[in-house]
């Protein structure tokens, strides 16, 4: 009875086990930000997107594909000319991810690697059709611009395709080699006439300045020229004196100087046999 009840229990658990692979086996998840699209072998992709969480398959008949719906980063490099033929490099940042409803669409025409068959192809074609409107100047006065309707035409682009572009954004941005040694030329060139308006400048400057002094030692000239005919040689001796005046305060100010009376001789601090 033991040995048969044993026997019943191994039974049992190896059924229990059995049964728990096979459950196991029906069941997957479906993690958070995921979607999954169930293909079936008989009928093809299932229309229905199964969202999160834990969901029952028939093994072997069917088999879920699981797609992240949340926003993915991507830069996509692109080489193009302006309007004026300039050659760009362009740099465009994009954020993207698929809409939901349209997963089985998706999977049915692109596939789960979408982004690098259509991200590739519709963002240097819209981007190139769109710098071809601008020339180089405005390119970078006009930036905002450009990214806008940038953004405006690949979001239409995309959209065909089953996929939202939550954020477009150009984060570089240069210009070919003969481009920038122009600019460079263009404001040396620049830098050179400032300075040359400047020197012509100075030079006027110091030609008027030159006129006015002029104008005052004429007036001046002439102002002596009346003052000597109405006081006669008056004001020349008044002058005169004046200078003298300022000579002798100006010697008197001075160590070793001495003034020795008109009419006198006076000696000294001479030698005894020279003043005999």
């Amino acid at each position: 009875m033991a040995a048969q009840f044993m026997n019943r229990i191994g039974q049992l658990g190896l059924g229990v086990a059995v049964l728990g692979g096979v459950v196991n086996s029906a069941l997957y998840n479906v993690e958070g930000g995921h979607r999954a699209v169930i293909f079936d072998r008989f009928t093809g992709i299932k229309e229905h997107v199964v969202g999160e969480g834990t969901h029952f398959f028939i093994p072997w008949v069917q088999r879920p594909i699981i797609f992240d719906i949340r926003s993915q980063p991507r830069n996509v490099p692109v080489i193009t000319g302006s309007k004026d033929l300039q050659n760009v490099n362009i740099t465009l940042r994009i954020l993207y991810r698929p809409i939901p409803d349209q997963l089985p669409k998706i999977y049915t025409i692109l596939g789960q690697d979408y982004d690098e068959r259509v991200l590739p192809s519709i963002a240097p074609e819209v981007l190139k059709a769109v710098v071809a409107q601008f020339d180089a100047g405005e390119l970078i006065t006009q930036r905002e611009m450009v990214s806008q309707r940038v953004s405006q035409e690949l979001t239409l682009r995309a959209k065909q395709f089953g996929f939202i572009l939550d954020d477009i954004s150009l984060t570089h941005l240069t210009f070919g080699r003969e481009f920038t040694l122009a600019v460079e030329m263009k404001q040396v060139a620049q830098q050179e006439a400032e300075k040359a308006r400047f020197v012509v400048e100075k030079a006027e400057q110091q030609k008027l300045a030159s006129i006015i002094s002029a104008e005052g030692d004429a007036d001046a000239a002439a102002l002596l020229a009346k003052s000597f005919g109405e006081a006669g040689d008056g004001l020349v001796e008044l002058r005169r004196i004046e200078a003298a005046e300022d000579i002798a305060y100006q010697l008197s100010r001075s160590r070793g100087v001495a003034y020795l009376p008109s009419g006198q001789s006076t000696l000294l601090n001479l030698p005894a046999n020279i003043a005999q």
